[in-house]
């Protein structure tokens, strides 16, 4: 009998430890997943994902580790998200295109690591299963900008409020699109290129300018072509390569051929592999030498 109560005093000890842990798992994913959120069942959900009051996560979304899904957000889709990314209140993520040819088809979404999606952001998942809507890593997207269905954005890119992205464009790594910025379906954006605010482009805004106007370009981004790291001469040559393309009157394709045999730095390549794979057309220059030798450019 004595080992018996000995035994029974033991176990209802084990159970307040065991109900107390239960009390504080409970007490956690509370503070980890609010109360108000739904989430589906079949749902992936890393262990350290915090989900705020009245999200939504719909079957077939993956959250990677540390991500914070804010009051309010819609994650829904064939939708797959890295880790360490941030959704602010209000955004829709991985809802079907806005295109009157798609028929409900599977398409996907992939995000990748340390994204920023701010208050109201909307990206839409692809419109054909053959392709998915990409979002890279380390991006910062503004409120109330638009990536529409088959946007491929690359790393470091930053959407400005009310930046609004048509079908199928690809942003290279480092663009930067300015507030109330338009861009048309199949728009390329080149590495290190800059749209100022309100402007819109309908044709390929080559690397390291600087978009003006409607399909305008008025030079280079000087201030970002420091800021990557480019070095005095390589800046120096990506000016006198922009003079050539843009400012010699020649035309663009005879321009970008014999560039070839004068400028040879890594930059000046990128830039003439990216005019001839061009096909919509290329921004043209506005005859403004803004851009240029700015004060505090050393190059």
């Amino acid at each position: 009998m004595g080992g018996a109560r000995g035994v029974g005093v033991g176990g209802g000890g084990g159970q307040r430890s065991f109900s107390l842990a239960r009390r504080a798992v409970a007490s956690l994913l509370v503070l980890m997943i609010h109360p108000t959120a739904i989430i589906h069942p079949k749902a992936k959900l890393d262990p350290s994902v915090r989900v705020g009051p009245y999200a939504i996560i719909e079957e077939g979304v993956e959250v990677g580790a540390n991500c914070v899904v804010g009051p309010q957000v819609y994650l829904t889709g064939l939708t797959r998200i890295g880790a360490g990314n941030r959704f602010y209140a209000g955004c829709v993520i991985g809802e079907a295109p806005q295109d009157l040819k798609y028929q409900d088809e599977p398409t996907r979404l992939r995000i990748g690591d340390h994204n920023v999606f701010r208050e109201h952001v909307t990206v839409h998942r692809s419109n054909k299963t053959a392709e998915d809507t990409v979002i890279g890593s380390r991006n910062f997207l503004m409120a109330h900008c638009h990536v529409a269905h088959n946007c491929r954005l690359g790393d470091q890119v930053i959407l400005a409020n009310g930046a609004l992205l048509a079908g199928h464009v690809a942003l290279d790594d480092r663009v930067f699109i300015s507030g109330n910025c338009v861009l048309h379906q199949f728009v390329r954006v080149g590495t290190l290129a800059l749209m100022q605010g309100g402007s819109a482009i309908s044709k390929d805004l080559p690397p390291y300018t600087v978009a003006r106007g409607g399909n305008g370009i008025c030079g280079l981004n000087t201030v970002g072509l420091r800021r990557a790291g480019l070095t005095p001469a390589e800046r120096l040559e990506l000016k006198q390569l922009y003079r050539a393309l843009f400012r010699e009157g020649q035309n663009l394709r005879r321009a970008v051929a014999a560039a070839r045999e004068t400028f040879r730095s890594a930059p000046a390549r990128v830039m003439l592999d990216f005019l001839a794979a061009s096909k919509r057309g290329v921004c043209r220059d506005t005859g403004s030498d803004l851009g240029f030798d700015e004060p505090g450019d050393s190059s």
